[in-house]
């Protein structure tokens, strides 16, 4: 048996003409409505995806590239409920996670 099932792949643009910088010592949050590409550009910043077009730097390095020296400076912390104290402020939660994981 051949050609029953066809796969077919839709085209999602997940994160689309993104600009921001962050500086030194900001504390931020990524907001958007669930499908607006939030955990993609993460991702990407982080060095998890390439991105197919555009370009960033996180601490001065290509994300992609995935160099060692960018991931020892480099830290994603995914909002998931095991990962954030939700007694705590969410600036003393990164605040104490960067304590515990020995992040400048």
């Amino acid at each position: 048996i051949k050609g029953l099932v066809r796969r077919r792949y839709d085209e999602t643009r997940a994160a689309d003409e993104v600009s921001f910088r962050i500086d030194e010592g900001e504390f931020v949050g990524f907001l958007g409505p669930n499908g607006a590409g939030k955990t993609t550009v993460l991702k990407m910043l982080s060095g998890l995806l390439n991105p197919t077009s555009g370009e960033a730097r996180v601490l001065g390095f290509v994300p992609w590239e995935r160099r060692n020296e960018m991931k020892r400076q480099f830290s994603l912390l995914m909002g998931q409920k095991n990962a954030l104290w939700w007694d705590l402020p969410a600036q003393e939660s990164l605040e104490l996670n960067r304590a515990i994981y020995g992040i400048d």
